[in-house]
């Protein structure tokens, strides 16, 4: 951050960080399930297997003569 950043902020940059009387602290895991990866289609990624295996060459058997 350039000196004119940080002379905006000097009047607040080494003020201790606040913490909520009102509202405890959320733990590490709630706050990770936040950001976890979730499926926005349900199902989708089955749907697209079902067609690959749809469309997937057979393999030829060969019958005895």
């Amino acid at each position: 951050m350039s000196e004119e950043g940080i002379s905006r902020y000097a009047d607040i940059i080494n003020l201790p960080h606040h913490v909520s009387e009102k509202h405890p602290r959320m733990t590490m895991l709630d706050r990770a399930a936040q950001f976890a990866p979730f499926s926005a289609l349900d199902g989708y990624e089955d749907q697209i297997q079902d067609t690959q295996d749809e469309h997937k060459p057979q393999e030829n058997s060969v019958e005895d003569e």
